[in-house]
């Protein structure tokens, strides 16, 4: 039984565990985004997640804390260069997990793990789209102010109606005698 024990094994020895785990942070940091299985994304995220934390503070000790956990300097350094730069006032929750599908060959669930500070396309349209500030208060000067308006842009309507409508029984009356005239012409070079 495994009581008390939250880590995922995915079937591997605990060696085999660390050194996969390792070897997908530093792609993960060089390449900053790969595809894997969704265990294995989840087990990265509880592993990766520490060691970009851990860059926020560039001191020797830090640089070898991270470099005894991913055993790679070309992405120790690309971690202190340029991704603590960008999470630098990021809180918390540096990656995200998109899920792909199924996998061909063993239907196992897909997805992708990438930064999330790198994926230019969902920074531009978060940078466009706003949303409008709700207020949650109500207040009694705001009800009664609207049924005062209310008649005014009811006649407003009333006349817009009118106006429009004129014109589309000028045009359906045209249409129709022109319909007339088609059908009585049809009929007459039916008669001959």
């Amino acid at each position: 039984m495994r009581h008390r024990n939250k880590v995922n094994n995915l079937s591997r020895t605990s060696s085999h565990r660390s050194a996969m785990l390792s070897n997908m942070a530093a792609s993960l940091i060089l390449h900053k985004r790969i595809n894997t299985t969704v265990a294995k994304a989840k087990a990265l995220r509880k592993y990766v997640e520490p060691i970009i934390n851990r860059s926020k503070d560039d001191s020797t000790h830090s640089r070898r804390m991270v470099f005894s956990l991913l055993q790679d300097k070309f992405a120790v350094t690309e971690l202190f260069r340029d991704i603590s730069q960008k999470v630098a006032d990021r809180p918390g929750g540096y990656t995200r997990i998109i899920k792909l599908g199924t996998r061909l060959g063993d239907n196992a669930e897909m997805c992708l793990i990438e930064l999330v500070d790198y994926n230019e396309n969902l920074l531009k349209t978060d940078k466009g789209t706003k949303k409008a500030k709700t207020t949650r208060r109500r207040s009694s000067k705001k009800t009664s102010a609207k049924p005062a308006a209310a008649p005014s842009n009811a006649v407003q309507a009333e006349e817009k109606t009118t106006s429009v409508t004129e014109p589309v029984d000028e045009l359906s009356s045209d249409t129709a005698t022109d319909s007339e005239k088609a059908v009585e012409g049809s009929s007459e070079e039916e008669t001959k």
